[in-house]
């Protein structure tokens, strides 16, 4: 007789036969398995017609009595490309077209024990909201200090990666929201220890600029649809503008700028040092730990960086912006800290960092939505997974420039309304 059974995020295979997935361990006398593999080894064992006793899953009942989610024409087509792939792969489509809303449909369907994976303890709290008020069922959360495991329950990534030996085996149906977070090395044990066979990864930007989303086709399945911003505008999302603004520095700012830049270049030039390749910069970075004169130069770059996503000009040009649109709902991403809070005591603006806590978060998302607050500033926290379905303008003063970020923040104005017509200025 073949006994399966759940170990700290690992299928133990007791008996005389073993499987293509599991490796001998001498320390317990049986053959071990990453989690992952627990589907095909069901289908291997049954496929030759062995006989098994599966202790591994430690399943709850899921019942949905009532489910209010209705699926446009496009998110239909997402879920049932889904369901033609296994019942695993990822979607990918633009934020605000409505990722959750497939996902929700398919823990309907599939009717089985759910841990929704998501990056923020605001995204757990939406999730959880729009689950009760969707589908009638008070789902579990566990983040934030908070351990209420039900039949479907949503967790912080951190979590799941910490909690991945004991809950690995109670959920047949993983969700993984902005899935281009787990290619980073521990988040990807996630998906490696837990046994459940349905998977399903939600995003807007599927590629990394590292490479790593080419590990997501053996975590969770490859892209099953993908639909790009264009081909939603006007019907399902909101129309756009984009205008790119050029300012000049200051002459004060000029100066100091160029004697930083040209300190940086000299350095690379008398040294040496190539920037160019994958690790160009990397190399460049150590080098700076043993090389006085590197130093300096890395220092001078990063002042003269500073100088330009600082620039008073740009403050200047934030100024005009609001007045001229002054009665719509503004959105203002910086790229640190420093200067959302010199943009909020200039304009009285509220800010939403991450040091904000939670409770006042949500106070200022709640006066943004009803219209008391008409700008928040923020330093990347609403670029990602925040429901800010009404306002219209964004306004970038600084940011990586990479292009996750900018669709990203595209997508924070997209969400569809009468009449409306987004704005976004860099």
């Amino acid at each position: 007789m073949i006994r399966l059974r759940f170990d700290r995020g690992t299928i133990l295979i007791e008996g005389e036969h073993s499987t293509p997935y599991g490796q001998w361990d001498d320390r317990i006398g049986a053959y071990r398995a990453e989690a992952i593999f627990y589907g095909e080894i069901i289908e291997f064992l049954t496929r030759r017609g062995l006989t098994f006793q599966d202790n591994v899953p430690k399943l709850s009942n899921v019942t949905i009595e009532q489910s209010r989610v209705e699926l446009k024409d496009y998110q239909r087509s997402a879920l049932e490309a889904w369901n033609d792939a296994g019942r695993r792969g990822v979607i990918e489509l633009p934020t605000g077209a409505g990722k959750s809303y497939i996902a929700l449909k398919a823990i309907e369907e599939c009717e089985v024990p759910t841990l929704i994976v998501v990056p923020t303890l605001d995204l757990m709290e939406q999730w959880k909201t729009r689950i009760r008020e969707l589908l009638g069922v008070t789902a579990g959360t566990v983040g934030g200090g908070t351990t209420d495991i039900q039949s479907i329950t949503v967790i912080t990534y951190d979590s799941a990666y910490l909690r991945a030996e004991t809950l690995g085996n109670r959920f047949l149906f993983l969700v993984f929201d902005e899935v281009h977070h787990l290619p980073a090395p521990s988040y990807m044990q996630i998906a490696e220890m837990y046994i459940a066979p349905m998977r399903m990864g939600l995003t807007a930007t599927y590629k990394r600029d590292d490479g790593s989303h080419l590990e997501l086709p053996r975590l969770v399945g490859g892209v099953v649809f993908r639909l790009k911003t264009g081909a939603l505008v006007g019907e399902h999302l909101a129309p756009f503008v984009h205008e790119r603004i050029y300012v000049n520095l200051t002459p004060e700012e000029r100066r100091a700028y160029d004697d930083d830049y040209s300190m940086f270049k000299g350095v690379l030039k008398k040294k040496r040092i190539r920037l160019g390749g994958p690790d160009g910069f990397q190399r460049f970075i150590m080098r700076s730990g043993w090389d006085p004169e590197v130093r300096k130069a890395l220092l001078a770059r990063n002042r003269a960086i500073d100088i330009a996503l600082n620039s008073e000009s740009k403050i200047t040009v934030l100024g005009e912006l609001l007045r001229t649109y002054a009665d719509e709902k503004i959105l203002i991403f910086t790229l640190h800290n420093s200067l959302v809070y010199r943009i909020s005591r200039r304009f009285l603006i509220p800010t939403i960092t991450h040091q904000s806590p939670k409770e006042e978060r949500k106070e200022v998302l709640d006066a943004f939505r009803s219209g008391e607050y008409k700008a928040i500033v923020t330093s990347q926290v609403l670029d990602e997974g925040i429901d800010v379905p009404d306002a219209s303008v964004a306004i970038i003063i600084s940011g990586t420039g990479s292009t996750r970020e900018y669709v990203q923040r595209l997508g924070r104005i997209l969400r569809k309304q009468s009449g409306k017509t987004a704005k976004i200025f860099e």
